[in-house]
C-alpha cells in the first residue's frame, strides 16, 4: 500500500472582489495524480500559484477535495472519523513556526500533540523528550519558545509533530524565514529523518539547495503535475522549467549552456562537482 494516493484531486475556490458581482473561481489543483511511497523523499517545486501548498494542505486534511480524493495510508481525508488518525500519520509543518507554536515552555509546546491524542503521562513524556533530543533541542526544554531564534523555533515545530510519531513529515516552505544557517540546520534534520529514521518527507520548497537533497521532485504549474522524476531528470529539462519560470541549479544551466556551444557535456549534470569532473576532461 501507497503511504499516500492521490486521485483526480480538483481543489477549487472562490474570490470575491469589491463587488457581488465580482466572484472567480479559482481551480488551485486540477486533476491530480499521484503516490507516494513509504521512506521517499520528494521534493514538490513550483511558482507561486502552482498548487504546491494547496496540495501540501490535502495531505494533512486541512483542505477537503472538491472532487477526487486522497488517501494516508488507505484512509480516506473525506472521512470526518479518520481526520485524527490521518493526522498522527501524516504531520505538516509550516514556513512560519510561530503560528504552529502554542506552549509557552518548550517542552509544553511539543507534548500538545500526543496530549490531544490521549497518550499516557509517562508515554507522553518519553516521546518529548526523545523528539527534542533528536531535533538537538533537549536542552532548550524548559525554554520559552519566545527566546528562541527562527531555525531554533522550527526545529521545536518539528519535535511537536516527531512526538507524534508520524511515518510522513510534510514541509511548507520551512525554510523561508530563516537565515542561511538555521536553514541548514533545518535542512540537515530533515534529511536525518528520512535517511536514518526512515520517515516519508514532502518539502515544498523553491531552494535549489533544498531540491536537490530529494530521491524524486514533482514540478507543479497551474494546478497540474508538469514534471516528476530524479534531480537529474528533471533538471535535464533545463528549457522547460525556465519557460515556468523556474530556476535551475547553476552548474545544470552552466552545463546546458556550454553544450549549446557545441560542448559534448552530459544533460544530468546538476552539482558542481559533476561538472568540473567533466569539464576536466577537456583540458
Amino acid at each position: 500500500m501507497a503511504m499516500i494516493q492521490i486521485k483526480n484531486l480538483i481543489h477549487k475556490y472562490m474570490t470575491y472582489g469589491d463587488s457581488e458581482e465580482e466572484v472567480q473561481e479559482i481551480k488551485a489543483i486540477d486533476d491530480l495524480d499521484l503516490s507516494v511511497q513509504k521512506g521517499e523523499f520528494i521534493a514538490i517545486l513550483g511558482r507561486n500559484g502552482s498548487g504546491k501548498s494547496s496540495l501540501a494542505k490535502h495531505i494533512n486534511g486541512l483542505l477537503m477535495p472538491t472532487e477526487g480524493a486522497v488517501y494516508v495510508k488507505g484512509m480516506d481525508t473525506r472521512e470526518h472519523s479518520q481526520i485524527l488518525k490521518i493526522r498522527q500519520s501524516a504531520g505538516i509543518v509550516f514556513q512560519n513556526p510561530d503560528n504552529q507554536i502554542v506552549g509557552t515552555i518548550v517542552e509544553e509546546d511539543v507534548a500538545f500533540g500526543p496530549e490531544n491524542m490521549g497518550k499516557p503521562v509517562e508515554d507522553i513524556w518519553r516521546r518529548v523528550t526523545k523528539a527534542l533530543s533528536d531535533v538537538g533541542m533537549l536542552a532548550y526544554k524548559e525554554s520559552s519558545p519566545n527566546r528562541l531564534s527562527g531555525g531554533q523555533k522550527q526545529r521545536i515545530a518539528i519535535a511537536g509533530i516527531m512526538a507524534m510519531e508520524p511515518e510522513c513529515i510534510v514541509l511548507d516552505e520551512p525554510t523561508a524565514m530563516l537565515d542561511p544557517q538555521g536553514r541548514q540546520h533545518v535542512l540537515s534534520l530533515v534529511k536525518e529523518l528520512n535517511r536514518e529514521k526512515k520517515i516519508t518527507i514532502l518539502m515544498v520548497t523553491h531552494h535549489m539547495e533544498e531540491v536537490l537533497l530529494a530521491d524524486r521532485i514533482i514540478v507543479m504549474s497551474e494546478g497540474k503535475i508538469v514534471s516528476d522524476g530524479t534531480p537529474k531528470e528533471v533538471f535535464s529539462k533545463v528549457e522547460m522549467l525556465k519557460s515556468l519560470g523556474l530556476e535551475v541549479p547553476y552548474a545544470a544551466e552552466l552545463a546546458y549552456e556550454l553544450r549549446k556551444e557545441g560542448v559534448p557535456l552530459s544533460d544530468e549534470i546538476i552539482t558542481k562537482e559533476e561538472l568540473v569532473e567533466e569539464l576536466c576532461q577537456f583540458v
